[in-house]
């Protein structure tokens, strides 16, 4: 499956077989998280495999009661290191950086036949106790992968004419 491909297949799957993701597969996905472009490459992320199923139950119930999740085969959870994003001119980046890289991932577990769906609706708090995540570093998003048990179909879209401008914002397109 070419990336294009893969990017307009993409959706957000909320229903997943008990199949295990081989592991070659899952270590296939990963990397190209972590090959994943950052600013000033510095690579502010750690990721979390789940695939205990009392701490993805734990997990799901934390991301606002989605227990469908804990029926993927892992929930990945995207952690942002803010000290490690700060660059020369002090903004951080972790957020984007993680974001550029979990997207990278759902595309990977696209292109291998896997579902994923991107999930930001959780208890910050809540997750880091559940994972043991330190508190100094940030949860920016979740996604479980998994052997989809359902195949959804597009979802509306905005006219390409309210969301691109030529040569100025507002500039119209056709």
């Amino acid at each position: 499956m070419e990336a294009i491909e893969a990017i307009l297949k993409r959706r957000s799957v909320r229903r997943y077989r008990p199949d295990p993701i081989p592991e070659e597969h899952l270590r296939r996905i990963l990397e190209c998280g972590r090959q994943s472009p950052s600013a000033g490459n510095r690579q502010p992320w750690h990721f979390v495999v789940t695939r205990d199923p009392d701490l993805k139950r734990r997990v799901a119930e934390a991301c606002n009661g989605q227990t469908w999740m804990a029926d993927a085969d892992v929930i990945l959870t995207g952690v942002g290191l803010p000290e490690v994003s700060r660059g020369s001119t002090g903004r951080l980046w972790y957020q984007v950086d993680v974001a550029i890289a979990m997207q990278n991932i759902i595309l990977a577990a696209t292109t291998l036949g896997y579902g994923t769906c991107w999930i930001g609706a959780f208890d910050e708090g809540e997750v880091k106790q559940v994972l043991r995540i330190p508190e100094e570093l940030r949860v920016v998003a979740l996604t479980p992968i998994g052997v989809p048990a359902e195949s959804p179909g597009p979802r509306p879209r905005r006219a390409s004419q309210e969301v691109f401008s030529r040569e100025r914002f507002g500039g119209g397109w056709t």
